[in-house]
């Protein structure tokens, strides 16, 4: 997975996550709202009933009309308080001194609180304040005689913090909700997840949008025109080049979701649908172009599900196929250059057996310039002497082997900082060079192309022949100490080349197909000596 992309597992759970969160959230905090309204007005009524009990007993009114025992108050409302599960239970008489309280001292001495005033007018009312005992939700009420005359005040007072444990208690069910609901969504995401990845195969969104935005590209890049349909006959690609073709053929608009019959008639790729059967190299005339045309059904699951055509102008492939053709023109080159190599031993045999020597002389001369006009094109470019005789000695050995060496190098190669470097590049391009003449011995054409080429503190070596190539196979074990297709005692040159890139930290790659030649490509490390 590419560092800073999310999986779609991931993707999905968090998704689910943050969405269930979110509405179970809403939810709690919506019936939150009511819960809490709820357990306000069930603990109020309850204040208030605890209050209009105390109210109307006889041993509050009693005591307070001076008829009773005002003791007996304080042990009936300590019943009502244990019996109610609130706070306290406070009579008080009009000048809001106390007749019981759940702490006795404070018995005889005034409210606290300083919101009993309106229940000692006559007012039935419930509100919050701090006491004693705390803050606390208080319901008062006042107390009437038989014959209707206040006397006196009750206050029943239950705990703030009571309350918040009862709202806390109903929401527990909806914290508990929640987690179920996250623990859920998450399984189930993970399983969508797992399904959906099973679906694409394995790759996550972001690769196949990688992978899609490449195809794409290389669609888009081949010069061959592409045009692709589904099963039911309707265009579903058209690369560049095809929209090229398809213009010059007089056939404008964009062709993508029509049906390919009604676009192109006499594509026949619908046909190729139901066959099943490839064919190629069929000519097809648009409006006047005329295109060599591939038509190949797509198979998914060994069952076509639509059908591509690559085509291409057949004018050009005539003209590809007329610079082939000119092959023939450097084999005859060839055999004409070789021709005339003849004919001059001839002159030179001739004047030495006529003793013209002075004459000879002069032919031989220009014979040569072509030689010193080599030999000075490698000491110009190579300014390492070391190196360039050792590659003026190679041009040598190849023309006494009756092969073709050319050595290219763009820019001038300069001495390498370290002398060392010197000894493994004469071990990584003779060995090259050698085994590529050998490749070289038994084919038709004998040529052999050494690139130096030196940029940004790399230096490129490239050798190239044209020998008989090699499969896969054997690139792989060529490298081999010991390993050789020429016989025993061989396979030494190849391992000696390996080691000597392994030394400068270079890399080597090996292109070769069986009759298509060689291609050796050597990338080393080279820092020049005025650097």
């Amino acid at each position: 997975m590419k560092k800073g992309k999310l999986s779609l597992q991931a993707v999905i759970i968090i998704f689910v996550c943050i969405v269930v969160a979110l509405s179970l959230g809403i939810t709690d905090l919506i019936i939150s709202k009511r819960i809490t309204s709820s357990v306000e007005e069930t603990e109020k009524e309850k204040a208030l009933n605890v209050a209009k009990m105390v109210a109307l007993s006889p041993q509050a009114i009693g005591a307070l009309e001076g008829k009773a025992n005002k003791k007996n108050v304080q042990v009936f409302t300590n019943q009502i308080r244990r019996k109610t599960n609130v706070n306290f239970v406070v009579v008080m008489d009009m000048k809001g001194i106390r007749l019981s309280h759940p702490e006795p001292e404070k018995i005889g001495k005034h409210f606290t609180g300083g919101d009993e005033g309106p229940v000692l007018k006559g007012k039935e009312y419930v509100s919050i304040s701090t006491g004693t005992l705390g803050r606390s939700m208080r319901a008062f009420t006042p107390i009437k005689n038989t014959q209707g005359k206040q006397v006196g005040a009750v206050a029943v007072g239950i705990s703030l913090e009571s309350v918040t444990k009862a709202l806390h208690k109903g929401r527990m069910g909806m914290v508990i909700g929640t987690l179920i609901g996250i623990l859920i969504g998450v399984v189930g995401a993970v399983g969508l997840a797992r399904y959906l990845k099973r679906i694409l195969l394995g790759l996550e969104p972001f690769a196949i949008a990688r992978l899609l935005e490449e195809r794409s590209s290389m669609l888009q890049s081949v010069r061959e025109g592409i045009i692709a349909i589904d099963q039911e006959g309707n265009i579903t690609l058209v690369n560049r080049a095809a929209s090229t073709l398809l213009k010059k053929a007089g056939l404008e608009g964009n062709p993508i979701g029509m049906n390919v019959e009604e676009y192109l008639p006499e594509t026949r790729l619908t046909r190729i649908i139901k066959s099943g059967e490839s064919e190629m190299d069929q000519e097809q005339n648009l409006h006047g172009v005329t295109i060599l045309v591939n038509r190949v059904p797509v198979i998914v699951g060994n069952q076509p599900v639509g059908a591509i055509a690559t085509f291409r102008d057949k004018t050009e492939v005539q003209v590809l196929a007329e610079q082939l053709t000119g092959v023939r023109n450097y084999a005859d080159a060839l055999r004409a250059q070789a021709h005339e190599f003849m004919n001059k031993l001839h002159v030179i045999l001739g004047l030495v057996r006529t003793e013209q020597y002075d004459t000879l002389a002069n032919y031989v001369s220009e014979t040569v310039n072509h030689r010193e006009t080599e030999v000075g094109f490698v000491t110009k470019k190579v300014q390492d002497p070391v190196l360039a005789g050792f590659l003026i000695g190679k041009l040598s050995f190849a023309r006494e082997s009756g092969a073709l060496l050319s050595i290219e190098c763009a820019d001038k190669l300069p001495k390498p900082a370290n002398s060392e470097i010197t000894h493994e590049l004469i071990t990584i391009i003779g060995n090259l060079v050698d085994n590529a003449m050998e490749a070289i011995a038994q084919s038709s054409i004998k040529k052999v192309e050494l690139k130096l080429d030196y940029a940004e503190d790399i230096l490129t070596v490239e050798v190239k022949d044209t020998g008989m190539g090699m499969t896969k196979s054997l690139q792989n074990k060529i490298l081999d100490k010991g390993f050789s297709t020429k016989g025993d005692n061989r396979g030494i040159g190849l391992y000696l080349l390996a080691q000597a890139i392994e030394r400068l930290e270079g890399d080597l790659i090996i292109s070769s197909k069986p009759g298509k030649g060689t291609n050796f490509a050597v990338y080393i490390p080279y820092n020049a000596e005025d650097e």
